[in-house]
């Protein structure tokens, strides 16, 4: 499982020009790629790692601060683009697979207390983002 966590001051996500989801305070936007290997513990070990990572200004954490997180799912982290000119997507979990672990990864940021926005899984979105810093992380597990 592979996250890419950005520190904002806020960002929305739109699809068909609806806001499906946004913060509007500072919090963290974490694009979220799920691994063909990955599992429930592995979606378990990702939001408590989000949840709990010393980001955000005064190394504070969404758990210290109740900052709010957007989540948006992003098969495109786990294109290998090492050969040629073309990404290869072999490792990026397909979609059957993928969505019930994004789904976990936001259920159990909530079931830890986390204010938590997200985008529309397989939608074509349009994320918006002021980054804060500019800070931005890859967490990988």
């Amino acid at each position: 499982m592979r996250a890419v966590v950005a520190r904002v001051t806020e960002a929305s996500v739109t699809v068909d020009d609806e806001v499906v989801g946004a913060i509007d305070e500072p919090g963290l936007l974490v694009l979220l790629g799920i691994h063909v290997a990955d599992d429930v513990a592995k979606a378990h070990l990702m939001a408590r790692k989000l949840h709990e990572l010393r980001v955000l200004r005064d190394e504070e954490s969404c758990a210290t601060t109740g900052a709010p997180l957007l989540v948006v799912s992003q098969f495109t982290l786990y294109g290998e683009t090492r050969k040629g000119r073309r990404p290869s997507w072999t490792a990026a979990a397909r979609p059957e697979h993928a969505e019930p672990l994004v789904d976990e990864v936001v259920a159990e940021l909530r079931r830890k207390g986390a204010r938590v926005q997200t985008g529309r899984f397989g939608a074509m979105m349009s994320v918006r983002s002021a980054n804060d810093g500019p800070f931005t992380v890859l967490v990988e597990l």
